[in-house]
């Protein structure tokens, strides 16, 4: 359904369009619960899909684990960083719907904020636990935090929309220096790092520090503060178009606002007389830097392989350069890796939700309970402020353990609206599959989970789903 920019306005102002879009919202539940039938019962018995999609997806769900199987372990692995743009029906249905990816920038000003925050983070959540591209969606989760940007500072959270389809799903699986490029004139990017008034009188520092210590070299990446005031004066000029008759919200140079000296970045030198070229000489310098291949790659071993110094992230970095900031290619090594010293990594709060959605499939439509529960749990989606994103240690997550317990208890009694899961029908008539062997898509008597499903043994079955979503092996992945 296409809408114009006054229906799209008034539905948002009608929170979301819930209402007037009734026909809408029946005619697309239909089509999602029909696409949706039958709940397949979960496989058992095989932990190597278990564990990779596990880590490299959002966890196993019946279809996944089905695919896995069917294509054998390199198959499965070269599809995965190959994702093609098909997606399930009741996914596309569900994703279609969402208004704010049928408006630019400056269609959305006339919006409230938290209407587009939803609908961001809806789209995220069915992605995360439809999506047949697993490995996409994890890296398009990575990508996000370390280009974190904070909606709700200034007019970002109207291009941030934009910037999450053109530079993080766009190069999640890409060439680095591509991505960066894509960052660095994202508007969404350069409002919320004060970008847009960046002159040759008063350099914005923000986006040039943020550029050398999070996106590209790392805190130790060996450049000084002369470094980050001579990328700020390449950087001037960078801003968004708000001109009359132009395209409002979209990157602009503006060359009148531009330093045009000459300026030295990590000792090499730019000459002067330049525009737009600055800039972009100081991607070049830094985006296949060593300290960058080195920043890039412990972070994605920490994300992976559950450790930032794993021994082969050395080789990691030298992939890294070779291939030209080729993401695929340093994940077809990680993945090669996989499991060989791989360390456990606890689920943060939307890796936990997600996994137990995919864990149950659950049919949900990702709205407001779901995301409340996750923000209550302290993830809310595109909400971090600070530049670094959300933090990935284990301690800082110990305090969300009630919310998950919560979270469990509610989701096996269907207690969130627009989410239901049908254990029976998952256990497709075999009583040997009990809540434990569900959720975990492996047999209840493997050595690990016996003791669990004895525990769970007197519950009803909703209740052994509860106690197994809210134990402690769920809890990392």
């Amino acid at each position: 359904m296409k809408l114009s920019r006054r229906e799209a306005i008034a539905l948002a102002a009608a929170g979301a369009g819930a209402a007037a879009l009734g026909g809408c919202n029946q005619a697309v539940s239909a089509a999602y619960n029909s696409a949706r039938e039958p709940i397949s019962p979960p496989n058992l018995g095989d932990s190597e899909p278990v564990s990779i999609l596990n880590r490299f997806g959002f966890g196993p769900d019946s279809a996944s684990v089905s695919r896995f199987k069917e294509l054998g372990r390199e198959q499965w692995i070269e599809e995965q960083l190959n994702p093609s743009e098909a997606i399930p029906a009741h996914l596309a249905a569900r994703i279609g719907r969402l208004e704010i990816y049928h408006l630019g920038p400056w269609d959305l000003r006339d919006w409230k904020e938290d209407a587009v925050i939803a609908q961001m983070q809806q789209n995220a959540i069915l992605r995360a636990t439809y999506s047949p591209w697993q490995l996409q969606e994890r890296m398009v989760d990575f990508w996000t935090n370390h280009f974190n940007i904070f909606t709700k500072k200034g007019l970002a959270v109207y291009r941030k929309p934009w910037d999450e389809r053109n530079v993080i799903r766009r190069h999640a699986l890409g060439k680095f220096p591509e991505m960066i490029t894509a960052s660095a004139k994202s508007t969404a990017m350069l409002l919320y790092l004060d970008q847009q008034n960046s002159t040759a009188a008063h350099p914005n520092e923000n986006y040039a520090r943020e550029l050398l210590e999070l996106h590209t070299l790392g805190v130790d990446g060996g450049y000084t503060q002369k470094d980050v005031m001579e990328v700020a004066r390449c950087f001037t000029g960078w801003s968004e178009e708000r001109g009359f008759l132009k395209k409002k919200g979209a990157f602009v140079f503006r060359p009148e606002i531009h330093d045009s000296g000459s300026k030295t970045v990590l000792g090499q030198r730019i000459p002067a007389g330049q525009g737009i070229e600055d800039g972009e000489a100081v991607i070049g310098i830094v985006a296949l830097h060593p300290a960058t291949a080195n920043h890039i790659t412990r972070k994605l071993c920490g994300y992976f392989l559950g450790d930032e110094h794993h021994s082969v992230q050395p080789q990691l970095a030298k992939v890294f350069i070779e291939s030209a900031g080729d993401i695929k290619s340093v994940m077809r090594l990680i993945l090669a890796e996989f499991p060989s010293g791989a360390g456990p990594v606890l689920k943060r709060p939307f890796d936990y939700v997600v996994s137990a959605l995919r864990a149950t499939d659950a049919a949900t439509d990702a709205g407001g309970p779901i995301q409340s529960a996750l923000s209550g749990m302290g993830q809310p989606l595109y909400l971090w402020p600070m530049p670094d994103g959300f933090p990935v240690e284990t301690a800082a997550w110990t305090s969300s353990l009630l919310g998950r317990w919560n979270f469990a208890s509610t989701l096996a009694k269907n207690g969130f609206g627009g989410t239901r899961a049908d254990f029976e029908r998952m256990r497709d008539g075999r009583t040997a599959v009990d809540g434990t062997a569900i959720v975990f898509r492996r047999p209840s008597d493997s050595d690990d989970l016996s003791g669990l499903a004895k525990a769970a043994s007197r519950k009803d079955l909703a209740g052994q789903v509860a106690l197994a979503l809210a134990s402690p092996e769920f809890q990392w992945r």
